[in-house]
């Protein structure tokens, strides 16, 4: 039965079609347009141009950033998501109610302080005269070389997105048919083959939810690969800086930034729909 459209509706979804059309599709517009402008003289001259395209696709530095930054993001999101789980499910099926509260809260308490101090904050730690090769200095061991390396990032990565994958997690472990569990043990299911075939397809939609959030987090983040990374090979948003630092040239970073949006979108697209495949058999 077709469903009529009332005013009551149309009230309510107003405010939430304001924000898409003022934040995201009147900015994704003009961005698509100003790819297509020119810069002459170091001013920005609206046109309709194809060459800031075909420039920025052309040069082998935009596809070594993009592929950096795919494959930075999504091993992030790889290694967020496997050191999370053990962390989301004992909280989730060990803990009291009390503690389960308590690591909740532990787990915003990162959100109150700025990222980049949190970041900052991890200089002190993996320079090379910094806490973690000092310590290891008292064993005989280092100094390793931490910062501006792609392990800095990684961390930083982390910093950025690993509360919240745990708590993404820990909301999708919680509502799993605690039955289902049940019924795998009485028919001598092993607990490690039970977490493998009961509660991780079970909770499916939020575990891959919450890669999905940590791959557009560190997609786009610029600050960790620039103050733990070093800044080199860039990333995608670096590159961006990097772009309207040289002559003005915001045409070719509008470029890059959509082919950010289009990457972001397809993935998103991707992961949501492999989280609901089969869902409801």
């Amino acid at each position: 039965m077709r469903k009529s459209i009332t005013l009551y509706g149309l009230t309510f979804s107003l405010p939430l079609l304001v924000w898409q059309l003022l934040f995201f599709l009147f900015p994704l517009v003009f961005l698509i347009a100003l790819s297509f402008w020119t810069v002459k003289n170091f001013r920005l001259q609206p046109d309709f141009d194809t060459a800031n395209w075909v420039r920025m696709y052309g040069r082998e530095v935009f596809w070594q950033a993009y592929f950096l930054t795919l494959a930075l993001a999504a091993s992030a999101s790889v290694i967020a998501s496997v050191l999370a789980f053990p962390c989301s499910y004992a909280i989730a099926f060990k803990f009291s109610e009390t503690a389960r509260r308590w690591s909740v809260f532990l787990m915003v308490i990162p959100f109150f302080t700025s990222y980049i101090v949190r970041v900052y904050s991890w200089q002190v730690f993996l320079s090379d005269n910094g806490i973690i090769n000092a310590a290891l200095a008292w064993v005989g061991l280092g100094p390793f070389g931490m910062l501006n390396t792609t392990f800095g990032t990684m961390i930083g990565y982390l910093t950025l997105s690993f509360p919240l994958v745990v708590l993404l997690q820990l909301f999708s472990l919680m509502f799993i048919d605690r039955t289902l569990i049940e019924a795998a043990h009485n028919l001598r299911c092993g607990r490690l083959r039970t977490v493998f075939e009961v509660v991780i397809p079970s909770a499916k939609v939020g575990l891959v939810i919450a890669a999905l959030f940590c791959f557009i987090l560190t997609f786009g983040d610029f600050v960790s690969p620039l103050y733990l990374g070093g800044g080199d090979p860039p990333t995608l948003s670096i590159l961006i800086t990097d772009t309207t630092k040289s002559g003005q040239q915001w045409p070719r970073a509008a470029v890059i930034a959509l082919t950010m949006i289009a990457t972001l979108l397809t993935v998103a697209f991707a992961a949501i729909g492999y989280a609901y495949r089969g869902r409801g058999r």
